[in-house]
């Protein structure tokens, strides 16, 4: 399979919408394809996140990263927080995720970025294996917490 990994930008809104809805409904999400493209919509409205878009030879969407920047306030650096990485079901196991994943990574190097962090749940054993096959260590002496606000 042939692909092309592109920042996205607002051209890509309608290969990406579908493809986020997707990414949520692996998550547990209920389908919701009106809130999937008002979030990327405002995401790149307000410059919030950066979008890498994977796109088969007739512009279909194949999978993306979203990146939100942030800082290590221990580093005093900024770093990249790989939110999301997603590829949509027909085209696993032929580098997509790989190849967003090095696009992620080039665009930290550029970028002067010290760390990229991410999580991903405990059984996506598939995306797990993706990270640490691409240099991503998993970390031992941290846990994570989240408080539901509403």
């Amino acid at each position: 399979m042939t692909f092309r990994i592109q920042q996205a930008g607002s051209e890509h809104l309608d290969q990406l919408a579908p493809l986020f809805d997707e990414y949520r409904q692996f998550y547990g999400q209920q389908a919701d394809p009106e809130r999937a493209r008002g979030f990327i919509a405002a995401r790149m409205a307000e410059s919030s996140s950066l979008l890498f878009i994977a796109t088969d030879q007739q512009g279909l969407g194949l999978g993306f990263a979203q990146i939100y920047p942030s800082f290590s306030s221990i580093a005093a650096r900024p770093i990249f927080i790989l939110n999301d990485l997603y590829v949509t079901q027909y085209a696993r196991c032929v580098g997509v995720g790989k190849a967003l994943l090095a696009q992620v990574k080039a665009c930290a190097r550029d970028r002067g970025i010290a760390v990229i962090k991410l999580e991903t749940a405990v059984d996506n054993t598939r995306a797990q294996a993706l990270y640490q096959a691409q240099g991503f260590v998993r970390e031992q002496g941290f846990f994570s917490y989240h408080l539901d606000i509403q």
